[in-house]
């Protein structure tokens, strides 16, 4: 199965937000990407996360649309998240959802691991199979 590595760029941009009381545990938030190296891309989705009382306690789950070049073939394909945290540890699951490839990206799967350098930096590493 091929890997595609490389950095990636993401902003987030808060949403409204809910007015109901537990709305104060739950977020919602516009994801901005650009990848670089063997994936080049952009893409758009939404986060929608919750708390617990500590502050290592959360979790989130989002979708986002990628557009781009994946090993120099052109396309699009959908990511689901799906994260979880805890003082015991984290888990963190990204898979491409099925049928959702376009182009030459048509019948893409695969998953997706990130990373965080203690500096802020994002690293992806992407198992897919085309």
């Amino acid at each position: 199965m091929p890997v595609a590595t490389g950095p990636f760029d993401v902003k987030l941009t808060p949403l409204p937000g809910d007015e109901r009381e537990a709305a104060a545990f739950l977020g919602r938030l516009a994801l901005d990407k650009q990848f670089h190296g063997d994936l080049e891309a952009t893409s758009v989705g939404q986060m929608l996360a919750g708390r617990g009382e500590r502050p290592e306690s959360a979790g989130y789950v989002a979708i986002e649309r990628v557009t781009g070049s994946l090993a120099g073939k052109s396309g699009s394909f959908m990511l689901q998240h799906s994260g979880h945290s805890s003082p015991a540890g984290q888990s963190l699951a990204i898979n491409v959802i099925a049928d959702s490839g376009t182009g030459e990206l048509e019948g893409l799967s695969g998953t997706m691991t990130i990373a965080i350098a203690p500096g802020g930096a994002h690293t992806y590493s992407f198992d897919y199979s085309l």
